[in-house]
Parts: C-alpha cells; sequence; structure tokens
C-alpha cells in the first residue's frame, strides 16, 4: 500500500480542508476560501505529524535544501487523484498565478516563517477549496489559525 492510502489521507485533507477559517460569520457569495499547498501541508502536518515521518519529508519552503516536501507530496497527489476522480472526487483544484507575486510567506504551527519556493519558479501555486461534499457552514471557524499566507506583489 502507499502513504497516500495507510494514512487515509483523502479523508485528512478533507478534514483540514473543513477546518479554513472564514472572515466573518456571514456567508460571502464567493463561498469558503481556498488554500495554498503550503497551507494545507502546514494544517496535516500540524493534525498529523506523522505523515511527514512516513514519508520522510518536511512540509516544504523557500531554502531547506529539499527537492521533496509535503506540499509538493501533498499537490502531486492530489492533482492526479483529481484529475483521476473528476467531479466525483471530493476536493477540487485550482491555481494562483505567481504573475507579479514576489514573496508568498507562511507561518508554521510552530511560529516558523516557511516562504513559498514556488515564487519567481515559473510555475503557478496550486489551490484546494474546501470538499464539494461537505454541507454548508461545516468545520467553519472563525479565529486566526496556522498557515495564514502573507502575499507581498510587486506593482504592475
Amino acid at each position: 500500500m502507499s502513504v497516500w492510502s495507510d494514512q487515509n489521507l483523502d479523508d485528512k485533507v478533507v478534514e483540514a480542508l473543513a477546518t479554513v477559517p472564514v472572515g466573518s460569520e456571514t456567508e460571502h457569495h464567493f463561498g469558503r476560501p481556498w488554500i495554498t499547498t503550503y497551507q494545507l501541508a502546514i494544517k496535516i502536518d500540524a493534525q498529523h505529524p506523522e505523515i511527514a515521518t512516513a514519508l520522510g519529508v518536511d512540509v516544504g519552503g523557500l531554502g531547506t535544501g529539499r527537492q521533496v516536501s509535503l506540499a509538493q507530496y501533498l499537490a502531486k497527489q492530489l492533482s492526479a487523484r483529481i484529475k483521476q476522480g473528476g467531479e466525483h472526487y471530493p476536493i477540487e483544484g485550482a491555481f494562483l498565478s505567481g504573475t507579479s507575486l514576489t514573496e508568498l510567506s507562511f507561518v508554521s504551527q510552530d511560529g516558523h516563517e516557511i516562504k513559498s519556493s514556488m515564487t519567481n519558479s515559473g510555475f503557478d501555486l496550486s489551490l484546494f477549496p474546501p470538499s464539494l461534499t461537505m454541507a454548508p457552514n461545516q468545520g467553519y471557524l472563525l479565529s486566526p489559525c496556522p498557515g495564514s499566507a502573507l502575499l507581498h506583489h510587486s506593482p504592475a
């Protein structure tokens, strides 16, 4: 079996996505916020550190000196599963354009800054929303959470 299957990662990803906080108590017509793969990796690592251990990786980020990471693993696996499962897969994906984006930083569970290695790489960043099969308002948290992103962009 694979780490994905052994660790039941489909359910753990859906669980992590269900805890993405919203900015206000009122429902917005845009729906729940999407998160980057880094934010997802931070949430998964905080809730289930055994996954990164089983893979032998860190959350990832610029300056880690490693070519593989939990963020990269999640993005690759989710992309393949979304493609294979289509509309029947409980998670969908999208991209955040790297155009005019010079830095994307995150705060890990333990307070360390993680900088995306994807900015200025020529690649777009993967984004994931809450599961399509979740009931509205399920899992909404209204407090700040680790993994909040700081976006910096260059003027147009």
